[in-house]
């Protein structure tokens, strides 16, 4: 087999990883699965990752990256502001009702990490990730669709990330009971609140939230 650069082992590795934890749980994941699940040696696991614990970093990141893309792809300006964060909302449900387990296994590793001494830091550096993939997209939309906040942009991606990491597991809880439309329509109508047109609009907050998004 023809040796292949290391960072193509590394993702090959991490996917590997994602798929052995998601049958077998973070725990009972060894590296001698992950490799057998990835299809290379042992030692090639060793050669790309030093420890288990820079394969979970990778794999927090990827499974993010999963996610991120469909809703990527699908926050692109609409018609109105609305329906494109709508546009993104429904394209992350949509992934999570296409990968549940590979959505609670987030939950998993977030646990796990906690409980491992040495490991805290990546359950941080996960929700972390959330907050700051969210004010990425959030920076683009205002640049692309030219509208002002009403809260700070750090505010409101914690707020999403909090929001959708809520929803997220109550759906791997409860299922698919024919309310998540009404849920997510409600939370569009929310965020949507939450912005104003770049030219001032007619809000009352004046420039006082006007500074705050700045």
């Amino acid at each position: 087999m023809a040796r292949r650069p290391s960072a193509e082992r590394r993702r090959q590795l991490t996917e590997g990883a994602i798929r052995a934890m998601t049958r077998d749980g973070v725990a009972g994941t060894t590296t001698r699965s992950i490799a057998a699940e990835a299809g290379v040696s042992l030692s090639v696991f060793h050669y790309c990752f030093d420890s288990k614990r820079a394969l979970v970093e990778s794999v927090i990141e990827t499974i993010t990256g999963h996610s991120v893309a469909v809703v990527r792809e699908a926050i692109r300006p609409k018609a109105t502001l609305a329906e494109t964060i709508g546009a993104g909302f429904q394209a992350y449900w949509d992934h999570v009702r296409a990968h549940p387990a590979e959505h609670m296994l987030t939950y998993e590793l977030t646990q796990y990490a906690l409980r491992q001494t040495g490991f805290e830091h990546l359950a941080r550096r996960q929700y972390e990730l959330y907050g700051d993939t969210y004010a990425e997209l959030i920076e683009q939309l205002r640049h692309e669709m030219d509208f002002e906040l009403r809260v700070p942009v750090p505010v409101l991606a914690r707020y999403l990330a909090a929001m959708t990491d809520g929803l997220t597991l109550h759906f791997l809880v409860l299922g698919d009971d024919g309310t998540w439309p009404a849920v997510l329509g409600t939370v569009t109508d929310h965020v949507a609140g939450l912005v104003r047109d770049g030219d001032g609009g007619s809000d009352g907050d004046g420039d006082e939230a006007r500074s705050a998004t700045r």
